[in-house]
């Protein structure tokens, strides 16, 4: 029996959301189309459960929690056709506690109420259902064509590519046609929005491949186009690993986060701006590795300086924002780590005007018209604030973090100790990898 393509979705304490998009994927048992919801997990959450035998997955089946298992059973009992799938699945095969639950089921809408005595259909354009259990309530949706889902809500199509981008799946012919001729209604989102999922991208463990995702449907240009311009004139390559500093910083940054392990987005911004920085006018090695470690002691060039010249492994000489390396006295080095840290601030303050922005905009005839900016003002002077140690010559009663663990929960919230070691860190491991065989 075919499935009809309806969805289901759980949630705790009367937690109601919109209607979701889906990415139908093929999966291999029965005629069952597997589907990926594009939800972004807000956090973990502790379910009453226990343990069954008769899931068709493999995987912690404890996990699952009551009401779902009541709309599984119930469904089941009545002779329909009933399978979890989408995220739900790939976190039990993790050992993850789910958000929520996807379901899909042979039964319609009207079936499902004759089944279940507390249920209410709601909605007219997009029928769902309403599913009561004591303090929780299971919704039941269609499953609706990506052309439609995106249209409904632009932001589908970021949060499309977020998960595309953290689970390394690929889009159907169909969803990548409508990604990207719809991918100019973003602009239509405001600027909070954007930079949420912004952060999502770039936070969260999968940002060079959701900036090789964005660039690949247009959707770089609208939303970074500094950046997009310098791939352009670097002549981007899909699979380049190394010769790509701005990759490469992201790439680092990555190796660092994870879903459950996220940064502040002041960090991922003054990567941004460093990289511009660098990209305008580059830099002696020597110069930026003395600038990273000024940033995570606070400023103490002198400490800096004596750090970085005993640096006994080479540059890597595949990124052309670094120069061959000079002899430099320290007046000289640091003169000109100062104007780098100038320029870093600069470069900032360009991403977030927006005579800049439209200006960077102009150079890509196909894409429409913006002068977007969606980096608020506080986050701007948060993330100016790691450049400033610098170029102020020092702060008084910095402590210097100890040891290389990230204190992720600080991460999280922004800490200026923990988020300027962080960025240091990335930014050396970045112009000295440690093998530069690999």
């Amino acid at each position: 029996m075919a499935i009809s393509g309806l969805a289901f979705s759980c949630k705790p304490q009367f937690s109601l959301r919109p209607s979701l998009f889906h990415c139908i994927r093929k999966a291999r048992f029965g005629s069952v189309a597997a589907i990926e919801t594009l939800d972004e997990p807000e956090s973990l959450i502790k379910y009453n459960t226990y343990n069954s035998d008769d899931s068709p997955h493999k995987g912690n089946t404890s996990m699952i929690d009551k009401p779902t298992r009541k709309v599984l059973n119930g469904l089941k009992k009545k002779g329909y056709e009933v399978y979890l799938v989408g995220g739900c699945v790939r976190d039990l095969m993790l050992n993850r506690i789910p958000k929520d639950f996807d379901i899909i089921t042979s039964a319609e809408l009207k079936e499902v109420v004759r089944v279940f005595s507390q249920c209410e259909i709601v909605g007219k354009r997009f029928p769902i259902c309403h599913v009561h259990f004591e303090n929780t309530i299971v919704e039941v949706q269609t499953v609706i064509p990506a052309s439609t889902s995106f249209q409904e809500d632009c932001a589908r199509i970021l949060r499309a590519i977020r998960i595309a981008a953290r689970l390394g799946f690929r889009f159907s012919r169909e969803t990548a046609h409508f990604v990207k001729h719809l991918s100019p209604s973003i602009l239509k989102l405001d600027r909070g929005r954007l930079l949420m999922e912004m952060n999502y991208m770039l936070a969260y463990g999968s940002a060079e491949a959701s900036l090789r995702l964005l660039w690949k449907f247009g959707l770089l240009e609208v939303l970074l186009p500094i950046q997009a311009a310098y791939l352009v004139k670097h002549g981007f390559r899909r699979r380049d690993k190394r010769s790509n500093l701005l990759l490469s910083l992201f790439s680092n940054l990555d190796k660092l986060l994870a879903p459950d392990r996220p940064c502040h987005s002041s960090l991922w911004i003054a990567i941004l701006a460093f990289h511009k920085a660098l990209s305008d006018q580059p830099r002696d090695p020597l110069v930026v590795a003395v600038f990273s470690l000024a940033v995570y002691n606070g400023g103490d060039m002198l400490e800096a300086v004596k750090i970085a010249r005993r640096i006994n492994k080479s540059h890597d000489e595949s990124f052309c924002e670094l120069l061959e390396p000079r002899d430099l006295d320290f007046e000289a080095l640091k003169h000109e780590v100062m104007d780098f840290a100038e320029s870093s601030k600069g470069a900032l303050s360009k991403m977030t005007d927006e005579y800049f922005v439209s200006q960077a905009m102009a150079g890509y005839s196909r894409a429409p018209f913006s002068d977007l900016v969606f980096i608020p003002l506080a986050l701007y002077l948060k993330a100016s604030k790691i450049f400033e140690c610098v170029r102020g010559g020092g702060e008084r009663r910095f402590a210097s973090k100890q040891g290389s663990k990230i204190d992720y929960e600080s991460l999280a919230y922004g800490s200026p100790q923990e988020v300027r070691h962080t960025f240091a860190r990335i930014v050396f491991d970045t112009v000295y990898p440690l093998d530069l065989t690999e």
